[in-house]
């Protein structure tokens, strides 16, 4: 099966880890990977902030990067439902929309296309460790994906999950809004925080970087001793005991 990866932005720049280990797991289940180097930021920033004609452009620049795609996948939900807006953000011009509307219907966050096309539910991770996993807006909210990351956390031998207290919550980063309402975003990471410690884990675990980055940086911060890992590092984790 071919696959494109979607690296998305903040893959690309903090996280290129998870990135590595989307292709390994990718490869590991028979998919032959490429990726298209046309590739941009999905205009996400630009769309939330209400600039939709910077966004629009964004758009076609993806669209045009990922036309000869068989699948496109990414390491982030939040990016993965960006692609599915492009169809509502494309619909005064009908044939962007088409193209958009076939973007959408072969695109996927990692551990949806894992479950739900590769029909993989155990990738043979290995991972000793108390961990917790925080739900992101975007990719539960929008791009409804909740079962694919719990189903495949669930099979990590070794792994003991811990459920988080108000994991629907936001934690405050929402992309721009971090950047516009500091003093509100930093009081949503700290109710964040305060759960994700109220867990004893060892390790939080997520899909998607930007609210890696935003708790991670607010626990790096504050000292607090948890590791911060993307869902993709721990699904191709492996260890000797």
């Amino acid at each position: 099966m071919k696959v494109s990866l979607f690296i998305t932005c903040l893959g690309d720049m903090f996280y290129p880890n998870a990135g590595k280990a989307t292709v390994e797991l990718l490869e590991k289940f028979d998919c032959t990977v490429d990726f298209p180097e046309q590739q941009t930021c999905c205009g996400q920033p630009a769309f939330n902030s209400g600039y939709h004609s910077d966004a629009r452009k964004a758009a076609k620049q993806t669209i045009e990067a990922f036309k000869d795609a068989a699948y496109v996948v990414t390491p982030s939900g939040s990016c993965a439902a960006m692609l599915h807006e492009y169809s509502h953000l494309l619909k005064d011009e009908p044939q962007w929309q088409q193209e958009a509307d076939a973007l959408s219907a072969k695109s996927y966050e990692l551990t949806q296309f894992l479950v739900d096309v590769l029909q993989v539910e155990n990738t043979g991770a290995s991972f000793h460790a108390k961990a917790t996993y925080h739900t992101s807006c975007h990719m539960s909210r929008l791009l409804q994906v909740t079962r694919a990351p719990q189903t495949l956390l669930g099979n990590v031998n070794g792994l003991e999950m811990v459920d988080l207290s108000h994991k629907h919550d936001c934690c405050g980063f929402g992309g721009t809004f971090a950047v516009k309402m500091p003093e509100i975003s930093k009081e949503m990471v700290d109710e964040k925080v305060n759960c994700i410690q109220a867990t004893e884990a060892d390790i939080l675990i997520g899909a998607d970087a930007g609210c890696l980055m935003n708790i991670g940086g607010r626990m790096s911060r504050e000292e607090t001793p948890v590791k911060v890992m993307h869902i993709a590092e721990v699904l191709n984790h492996t260890e000797e005991r």
